[in-house]
């Protein structure tokens, strides 16, 4: 357990809620009711802090001593915490002390007065900022493109407009006496321009062509966003400004428990930590923090857990087919070019990890070279004279740009994470034998957290990973689409079941109070996108035709980007035979697109290869064309056994060990990409008025078979269902699920403090994932096309224990003391794919 004092309050559950200017706090307040009858403990708020105009996420703060206006304001958060702690329940705020919103000068008081004042600036010290490296002034890259002959020609479009610098609607200040003396130097007879650009010469900041960012940018920013300043809470001051209308809220018992964004970005994230829980007095507190495959999270943070990244792998991974991974890699590798290796027995296989390895080497060294440049020049200028034989730095800067493109994990804690520093001083060296003296000079330093070069060198890696893994990689790399997911590794297939039982004890014993999660406002695919997506590996040859047929119909020239976008389309399309939204495809093809920066991108986008995506996105929507007709197929071919993933998928993930975060909107299907699609507004009056039929009687009943037209079901071995039908049927099991579970997990926590494996006998034990938590079960069908080709459950059976058991998605019981605790998964899973059961003794659930 990570916290040093236990918290004094801890969740059954959280509900995520991404608070807008049309989703208030005071929304949040009236949908209260339902999601309490839904079974919520806790609700999970986006940031609340005053947040840039028009922010639609508020982690681009600009005033952290109040709760946003736009957002609902301070009366909006103590209406709505007085509500919910009558209800019994409690508030998980996130916070963001790793960065502040610039983008608009003047709304953010302290980046103003930086500005106006430069480094006589009260607040100059709470600023990352390089001041040598920038001749004592802050670089911002704002102007447009200049000239050839003038870079900075768009210097001509300033103007002082009453005391202030103006460009288009871009406002900056004037600092004291500089408009006068720019008057004075300029002349009686200047024109505005001459003022202006004698006015820009004598200010704190220059103004610089926005190309210029990622090599002369000198202020740190979060990853590579020029209008997200980095800020050092490490300093006490800092601290105390930023987090003061926080631990009000602490301390006024408006909130909880905090969960802390992008805790890499900081010098000392545990030192950090341990600040706020002393200031705090022990709430509830996770890091958001992405642990890589097999890594762990420091021992010795206060903190209570994780965001549950690493729960959302494992459960993806435990449902994926491993059968399905040589042809996936075979088409992968063909469209991908990818060769083939030999392992260490001599046997040919694909080079699927081998690929994923050196492919984000390339990409996390073409942002260390490219778009964060600046922050690795900002390391070498760090240790001037490290070496002799290279006074202008190029060697020292190929060095640290290598290593950090060889560092396997977001970063280090130094001195815990010293062997990842070695390991990739290792990799430097094997990769580049040109630069092992550059290597071996900068590895005690970079191994010191009292360095500066220490320090900032862990700042740096998480940076290089997010942008070269999660935001380029993943749109690159595709054995499998769902796989791409933060916090996973692709080349990692699946997960066998004695490994997915053994992280899950492990997660029981070392933290217990963590959270987990399947969707997020930071996953590239919703948990029901993936969950469609994982079934082609059960199909992996019937899935590589109907590729072949859809890249044929609709040819992009980007074979591994067809195969990710025609995965995610087929993911992401609706079960009732409607088609996707043409726009929401169109947005999600280009932002992939130009993620993936393979033949468009952010900066130079290609006119016509964006046109050809607009293209493919009405062709595949639009009703009547061969296009649209291949695609239903599959789509068609992946319902019944995506729903029955979907399903599967949830009530695990809510009867983990952890604390089980459920995503807005995700108590039924909810099908969305990757954000800004991820934000989309929920729908509360539907989902409240399907629980209340749950809850007044209705039973989700599986609809029967239908007879198809044309035999494409039987020429595909599927039996055709309705699909309004079916799409009734998966929202409200998906609601019966959650609404059960979470009801169990608040009303009866005694059912959730060990976690064991039951005994599963039978041909088809591959086929269900079933557990105890001490006292709650969980059964779950797992490959249900396999299943089916196998036979079904035949005499496959889950061994429960000796008493009588309810399962609260059915009312049905089983087992009892006079039994031998054999259940047939047949009986079991008569009406439902899976099964929650429950000890009848002491059931206070209906």
């Amino acid at each position: 357990m990570h916290h040093v004092t236990s918290p004094q309050r801890v969740p059954a559950s959280t509900y995520r809620l991404q608070l807008t200017a049309d989703f208030t706090l005071d929304r949040a307040r009236e949908v209260l009711p339902y999601l309490r009858e839904l079974g919520v403990d806790w609700l999970y708020l986006s940031p609340m802090l005053g947040a840039e105009e028009g922010s639609t996420h508020g982690y681009d703060v600009v005033d952290p001593t109040s709760v946003d206006d736009a957002r609902g304001g301070e009366t909006g958060l103590r209406e709505l915490a007085e509500a919910v702690h009558s209800a019994g329940g409690g508030i998980l705020a996130d916070i963001v002390p790793n960065h502040v919103g610039v983008a608009t000068p003047k709304d953010n008081a302290w980046w103003w007065d930086l500005l106006k004042h430069g480094r006589a600036s009260k607040y100059a010290t709470a600023f990352d900022i390089d001041w040598e490296a920038g001749d004592s002034r802050i670089w911002l890259p704002v102007l447009g493109d200049g000239t050839d002959e003038d870079p900075e020609a768009e210097l001509a479009r300033l103007r002082v407009v009453d005391g202030e610098l103006h460009y288009y609607d871009n406002v900056y200040p004037l600092a004291p006496g500089t408009e006068e003396a720019a008057r004075s130097a300029a002349g009686a007879d200047a024109g505005e321009e001459q003022l202006a650009r004698a006015a820009h010469d004598l200010q704190n900041y220059r103004l610089m062509p926005w190309r210029e960012a990622d090599e002369n940018l000198n202020y740190r920013r979060f990853f590579a966003v020029n209008s997200l300043a980095g800020v050092r809470v490490e300093i006490p001051r800092v601290f105390a400004e930023t987090h003061r209308e926080i631990l009000s809220w602490i301390r006024d018992g408006l909130v909880d428990g905090l969960r802390v964004d992008h805790p890499d970005g900081l010098a000392d994230p545990g030192g950090y930590f341990e600040n706020l829980r002393q200031a705090t007095g022990g709430v509830y507190l996770l890091g958001e923090k992405i642990l890589e495959h097999g890594e762990r999270l420091p021992a010795a943070w206060s903190v209570d857990g994780t965001t549950g990244y690493d729960a959302l792998g494992e459960i993806e991974r435990v449902l994926t087919d491993p059968a399905g991974a040589p042809v996936l890699d075979e088409v992968a590798g063909r469209l991908g070019g990818w060769g083939r290796t030999e392992d260490q027995s001599g046997e040919t296989s694909a080079a699927a990890e081998v690929v994923w390895a050196e492919m984000i080497h390339g990409t996390k060294r073409a942002v260390a070279d490219g778009m964060l440049r600046s922050e690795v020049d900002r390391l070498a200028r760090l240790v001037p004279g490290l070496l002799p034989e290279d006074p202008e730095g190029e060697q020292l800067q190929d060095a640290l740009a290598e290593l950090l493109a060889c560092f396997p994990v977001y970063r280090s804690y130094l001195p815990t994470g010293r062997h990842h520093l070695d390991g990739a001083a290792s990799d430097a060296v094997r990769r580049r034998p040109d630069l092992t003296e550059a290597v071996r000079a900068l590895l005690p330093l970079l191994a010191d957290p009292d360095h500066p070069i220490g320090e900032r060198f862990q700042q740096t890696s998480g940076m290089v990973m997010a942008k070269g893994v999660e935001d380029t990689a993943f749109y690159r790399y595709t054995r499998l689409a769902s796989l791409n997911e933060v916090g996973g590794d692709p080349s990692s297939f699946a997960q066998t079941l004695e490994r997915f039982h053994a992280l899950q004890g492990d997660r029981q014993a070392r933290m217990p109070l963590t959270m987990t999660t399947l969707s997020t406002h930071d996953t590239k695919r919703s948990e029901d996108v993936r969950a469609r997506i994982d079934v082609l590996s059960e199909i992996p040859e019937e899935w590589a035709a109907t590729l072949e047929r859809l890249m044929g119909l609709a040819p992009l020239g980007d074979g591994p980007f067809e195969k990710l976008l025609w995965e995610t389309i087929v993911g992401a399309w609706p079960v009732d035979g409607t088609a996707l939204e043409t726009a929401r495809l169109n947005d999600y093809a280009l932002k992939a697109a130009r993620e993936a920066a393979t033949r468009t991108t952010w900066t130079e986008p290609d006119e016509e290869f964006e046109a050809a995506l607009a293209d493919l996105a009405v062709q595949a929507t639009a009703p009547g064309g061969e296009l649209r007709a291949t695609l239903q197929t599959i789509a068609d071919r992946v319902a019944v056994p995506g729903m029955v993933n979907q399903v599967s998928m949830k009530l695990i993930q809510l009867t983990l060990p952890g604390i089980p975060d459920v995503y807005q909107g995700t108590e039924i299907p909810f099908p969305t990409l990757v954000d800004p699609d991820n934000r989309r507004p929920v729908d509360f009056a539907e989902r409240a008025a399907l629980l209340a039929r749950l809850d007044g009687g209705w039973v989700p009943e599986f609809p029967a078979a239908v007879e198809a037209a044309g035999g494409a079901e039987a020429e595909s071995g599927t039996t055709g269902h309705d699909g309004g039908l079916l799409a009734e049927y998966t929202a409200g099991l998906k609601l019966l699920v959650t609404s059960r579970a979470l009801r169990a997990r608040r009303q009866h926590p005694e059912w959730y403090s060990r976690y064991q494996e039951l005994d599963v006998i039978g041909e088809a034990a591959d086929h269900v994932i079933a557990f105890t938590r001490g006292g709650s079960i969980t059964v779950a069908t797992r490959w249900p096309l396999g299943l089916d080709d196998e036979g079904g459950w035949g005499e496959a059976a889950v061994v429960l224990p000796r008493q009588v058991l309810v399962d609260l998605l059915t009312g049905r019981r089983f087992g009892g003391a006079h039994t031998d605790g054999t259940t047939r998964l047949a009986e079991l899973f008569e009406h439902h794919p899976v099964a929650l059961l429950v000890p009848e003794d002491g059931n206070t659930l209906s």
